[in-house]
């Protein structure tokens, strides 16, 4: 038998470099151990999360007018924060939106621009603004969060009783939103439902004309009844004593003790011109749980480019720790999580990992019936997985549905070299056991006798079809370059995709002349029977060869009828309904109507 590094022409680098790593198996498995710790370092590292972000890089501008009308806010608020943030550089468009009190500006950034340099871009624009603007409105910049950073949100539960919606709300605004806040990775921690609590004064009409006291007046005293004011130092016996006046409110009766002026010798109090209460604040919507009754809460943003559930833990670790601190009778109730839905995404790609290599270890093995050879694809297939989570990390690329999903497509094409490599080594060691009845045409019996180590074999068989295995994945890693030249919102959801499915198969053809010749010849060993031995192949044999020279006889029919097919299911086709994302049941439902203004609870 002639063997491929036998012949006169000299062998291409592909071949050269699968006899160093077959000669070297030891030293390659050490690369590439090194190399998987490096993958496992980085799978751990790598952000994760359910669904691709396919938010614009956009920063949020809003500002509060309360009590102002939409077209007052659009005109004097909207329009000149507006016109000012559309001439920002790398501005790709201006959104406004005005509604009652309020004023919401998005500003879209283009494709790639950090979000950071954004934001302070918008902070300079909006120096220049400020002046412009009604006196007391502040504009001020939303979260550093994207469309995909709602990640977690609970709700106040007190079924006991003991505790009315208002001092709910009051647990989250001053206990739990701080302790959130704090958490690595929260951008935000927004407060919805209960009752927010004021200090409420009805001003009685009457009784001011009475008295002959304005409105501001009463404004201007009940601000001044809540302050502090400091009156320096004072020395008593050598000591310094510290003067300060303490007004800060704590009850109703402290704002109704504040007097408004002098009328005919007698102060007039803003209890004698109106009633002071505890009431809840206007609101305009309300949370309810599991149509149980309204119950307040939270919700806890992501900041941009964190790993969800590592910021979903660690609100779960803090919820833990605050609990014990709440009033007896209040417990925290998660009512989204998505970690499960990261977590289950995760477990996917696991299941269709093991359930790939128990399907190629069980089809090696009764088509080779060689146990010891169904090991090369099973541990080349997990290392070439880790090797793709590296360039993921270091693009910063997000592991989701889609980006698995790249690793799950590739999966097949990447045992293909393997098997290939391991099926003609066998037929060249059966070829070699069958002595020189199996030696080519024209050898002489001393050529024929001569045989070949078994190492020298296991090479040559590699070295025919590892160079052609190996530009053919290589062919098939480019087949997705045309999924980077897609831009916006397509580019975000399919890009990911792309760039783990290359990753994966790029890796599998270096891997494919390097790990699979070391661990050929460390493997396959023992006796191997050759494949015209097996009865599954001589059945398969029998029954594809007549299919075969059925067709070659018939291939024009063959050829008119595939046309046939094909334009067959052209109405079909043309009859799909289309989307642009499938549909993902999260079995979580976060039900929010919109109500027509004034309609009642």
């Amino acid at each position: 038998m002639k063997l491929a590094s036998t012949v006169g022409e000299s062998p291409g680098w592909i071949a050269r470099l699968i006899a160093a790593s077959a000669r070297s198996p030891v030293l390659v498995i050490l690369f590439v151990v090194a190399a998987a710790a490096w993958g496992v370092v980085s799978l751990r590292q790598t952000p994760l999360d359910a669904i691709p972000d396919l938010s614009d890089v956009q920063v949020i501008v809003f500002t509060e007018w309360m009590g102002q009308s939409p077209n007052l806010v659009e005109d004097q608020v909207t329009y000149p924060i507006s016109s000012a943030l559309i001439s920002a550089p790398k501005v790709q468009a201006v959104r406004g939106q005005s509604m009652f009190g309020m004023s919401f500006v998005n500003v879209i950034f283009d494709e790639g621009t950090d979000i950071y340099w954004a934001r302070s871009r918008v902070l300079e624009y909006l120096s220049s603004v400020r002046a412009k603007l009604p006196q007391a409105v502040n504009p001020i910049l939303g979260p550093d969060a994207t469309g995909v950073g709602w990640v977690f949100e609970y709700a106040l539960v007190d079924r006991t009783g003991k505790h009315d919606l208002q001092e709910l709300r009051s647990i989250q605004d001053w206990n739990l939103r701080y302790a959130l806040g704090s958490v690595p990775g929260v951008a935000e921690v927004a407060s919805v439902g209960g009752f927010v609590k004021q200090y409420q004064v009805n001003v009685d009409p009457t009784k001011l004309l009475g008295y002959g006291i304005g409105m501001d007046d009463v404004v201007k005293a009940v601000r001044a009844s809540n302050q502090e004011v400091g009156g320096r130092v004072l020395e008593m016996g050598g000591h310094e004593q510290i003067i300060r006046g303490r007004g800060y409110v704590k009850d109703p009766d402290d704002i109704g003790r504040s007097p408004i002026r002098v009328v005919n010798g007698t102060p007039v109090r803003v209890r004698d011109v109106a009633r002071v209460s505890i009431g809840p604040d206007i609101r305009r919507g309300l949370s309810e749980l599991n149509g149980e009754g309204e119950a307040p809460g939270g919700i806890v943003i992501m900041r941009y480019g964190e790993n969800a559930l590592t910021v979903i833990d660690a609100v779960k670790e803090r919820l833990r720790e605050v609990q014990p601190s709440l009033p007896k009778g209040v417990e925290i109730v998660p009512t989204y999580d998505r970690s499960q839905l990261i977590e289950e995404s995760v477990a996917t790609l696991k299941h269709t990992l093991v359930e790939e290599m128990v399907v190629v270890s069980v089809i090696i093995f009764v088509f080779l019936l060689h146990a010891r050879s169904a090991l090369i694809p099973i541990l080349t297939l997990p290392v070439g997985v880790l090797l793709a989570f590296v360039p993921m990390f270091y693009q910063h690329l997000t592991a989701n549905i889609m980006s698995l999903g790249g690793v799950a497509v590739a999966i097949g094409a990447m045992v293909d070299a393997s098997i290939i490599i391991i099926e003609n080594i066998h037929k060249k060691l059966g070829e070699s056991a069958a002595g020189p009845q199996g030696a080519a045409a024209g050898e002489t019996g001393e050529q024929a006798g001569q045989r070949e180590s078994r190492t020298e074999i296991i090479i040559a068989a590699m070295q025919e079809v590892g160079p052609s295995i190996f530009f053919s994945l290589l062919v098939i890693t480019i087949s997705f370059l045309p999924v980077f030249t897609l831009e916006a919102t397509e580019g975000r959801l399919f890009k990911p995709l792309a760039f783990t499915k290359t990753y994966s198969i790029g890796f599998a053809s270096i891997l494919a002349v390097t790990l699979t010749p070391a661990l050929a010849v460390l493997f396959i060993r023992g006796k191997v029977r050759d494949e015209s031995k097996n009865p599954l192949n001589r059945w398969l044999t029998a029954g594809y060869t007549p299919v075969v020279r059925f067709v070659f006889e018939h291939r024009w029919k063959v050829v008119v009828a595939a046309l046939l097919v094909m334009v067959l299911t052209a109405p079909a086709a043309l009859r799909l309904g289309s989307e642009f994302m499938p549909p993902l049941n999260e079995g979580v439902i976060l039900y929010m109507p919109t109500a027509p203004p004034g309609m009642s609870e």
